[in-house]
């Protein structure tokens, strides 16, 4: 049996520079913008561009997830959708403003509040849009089409007014109901935090605790919440631990 020899692949190839070829017929030939254009024999397939928060720079990481997000509005256009992707961009919240406190050195509400809460939105605003540049660069890089020219952003007033309206609909159609959830809150901030910010932050650090021990008075009746009664025995105590140990000298009560 003779073996069979195959020309060898030759390295060096220069991948990075096939990909912006394709990019740049895209862009000439109007690819993404002719796939809206074209006529969609099974309608519309609604696509929602879950915004990305832009205060910070895009990482592998949210490569995968744009790839992956640009694999099913692609399958149903070949299957006859029209999906209309509009970007969107996330600008508000905790993320951001941490971001502008890191960058004006600040550790506090105070210092935001001295600073002037106008001029510090607008450094917000700064910030949210050189994030933003970098996420359309990469975002073109990677051949993920969206529509970018026309993206939300949540800052906007017709983007929070839409909110406000959407809520009212709710509220008229009785879909909406009062209801108490215990939330994390931030001192620091005067907020409650969502689960992503507690999660973005969190740190492991260590408590100040004690154990204390309140002794019972011997023979003194014990009555228990089902109504029976006991006497207190000798060397009775009841064990307490506190995260606030400096509070132990204003205590006057022991609540079992």
């Amino acid at each position: 049996m003779t073996s069979q020899r195959f020309p060898e692949v030759p390295g060096g190839y220069p991948f990075p520079e096939l990909e912006r070829e394709v990019l740049r017929r895209w862009e000439r030939e109007r690819v993404f913008e002719r796939t809206l254009e074209k006529p969609a024999e099974n309608g519309e397939f609604v696509f929602y561009e879950g915004p990305p928060t832009a205060n910070n720079v895009p990482h592998v990481g949210h490569v995968v997830t744009r790839v992956i997000k640009d694999l099913f509005p692609r399958y149903r256009t070949m299957r006859g959708y029209r999906v209309a992707r509009k970007a969107g961009w996330d600008t508000h919240g905790l993320p951001v403003e941490i971001e502008v406190e890191k960058a004006l050195g600040f550790s506090g509400k105070e210092q935001i509040e001295e600073y002037g809460i106008a001029e510090f939105n607008a450094r917000c605003l700064e910030s949210v849009h050189r994030y933003e540049r970098q996420w359309r660069a990469m975002s073109e890089r990677v051949g993920y089409w969206i529509d970018l020219e026309r993206a939300y952003y949540t800052y906007a007033n017709r983007y929070v007014e839409s909110v406000w309206w959407s809520l009212a609909r709710l509220w008229r159609q009785g879909l909406l109901e009062e209801g108490y959830k215990i939330q994390p809150y931030c001192a620091r901030c005067g907020t409650t935090l969502s689960s992503h910010e507690v999660a973005q932050n969190y740190q492991d650090t260590d408590d100040p605790s004690v154990w204390v021990l309140f002794p019972v008075l011997a023979g003194q009746q014990v009555e228990t919440v089902d109504g029976e009664s006991w006497e207190a025995p000798e060397d009775l105590h009841l064990v307490a631990w506190t995260t606030t140990p400096w509070t132990l000298t204003g205590h006057t009560g022991l609540a079992v």
